[in-house]
């Protein structure tokens, strides 16, 4: 995979991600959505850092990219708790570039 889908694909993640994290605002049970609209946060957080460093081309990014996937498995797992599409979608964005993730370092 080369750097400039992986980013892309990274983009569509924190474009999710913070999505979700703004509807989940909206929910009429809020105090559920507390931890989702975290880890949302910090999941785009990780990913636009990592994005930012592979648009560089700097080599030296397996400890971040490693973080970067335990954190999109993190969100995907917590958004697949709540029915909202808008953390369904996330979820999704979030387990899609996991897996690009994992083929870019494969």
């Amino acid at each position: 995979m080369r750097n400039e889908e992986l980013v892309k694909g990274m983009s569509n993640c924190v474009n999710h991600c913070n999505w979700c994290a703004d509807a989940c605002l909206n929910e009429e049970n809020l105090k559920d959505m507390v931890e989702c609209i975290r880890l949302d946060k910090a999941c785009a957080a990780v990913c636009r850092a990592l994005n930012d460093i592979l648009v560089t081309e700097y080599k030296d990014v397996q400890k971040l990219v490693d973080y970067c996937i335990e954190m999109c498995e993190k969100c995907a797992e917590e958004c697949e708790k709540f029915d909202s599409k808008h953390c369904k979608d996330c979820a999704e964005a979030c387990r899609e570039c996991a897996k690009n993730l994992r083929n870019f370092t494969a």
